[in-house]
């Protein structure tokens, strides 16, 4: 005769190392994802930031910022009349995008986004997050270029 607490506890445990399995499958997925998409969330990135200072021109009237591509293939915005600029770099073995802006106070670090794959409803995709978070890519550029040229990060401060 078996004891109920045996079998309940047998059964809870499958289900953990089903779970635990699931997760696992789920992340190597994710992964993949991220390893093979990575260079699509690069060029999104780098689309916004191109579209971000045109838009920004386009306002001024003038070539405030100048964004150009690198022969590496990072980016570099400069701000006219200020000696600041503003680097994003794509490290396609780290799934990573570093953003350096010189415009910045010295105690803040680098911007370190990661690129992480997540199901969708038609498959996989990868965009960048900040500390496992989503990030608004909008945003996020607008907050480095207003660092850049000489305002505070957001329009509020």
């Amino acid at each position: 005769m078996g004891d109920q607490s045996t079998e309940r506890a047998a059964q809870e445990y499958l289900a953990v190392k089903l779970s635990q399995e699931q997760q696992q499958l789920e992340d190597q997925l994710n992964y993949q994802a991220a390893k093979s998409l990575a260079l699509v969330a690069w060029r999104r990135l780098a689309k916004t930031v191109f579209a971000k200072c045109a838009e920004w021109n386009a306002i001024t009237k003038e070539e405030t910022l100048a964004c150009k591509e690198t022969a590496l293939g990072d980016l570099r915005i400069r701000c006219a009349g200020r000696t600041h600029q503003m680097m994003v770099h794509f490290d396609s073995r780290k799934l990573q995008v570093i953003i350096k802006n010189s415009a910045r106070p010295e105690n803040e670090p680098d911007t370190v986004l990661s690129i992480m794959g997540y199901p969708t409803e038609s498959g996989r995709d990868a965009h960048l997050v900040r500390n496992h978070e989503s990030i608004n890519m909008d945003m996020l550029v607008i907050g480095h270029l207003r660092v850049l040229a000489g305002l505070s990060r957001d329009e509020n401060s």
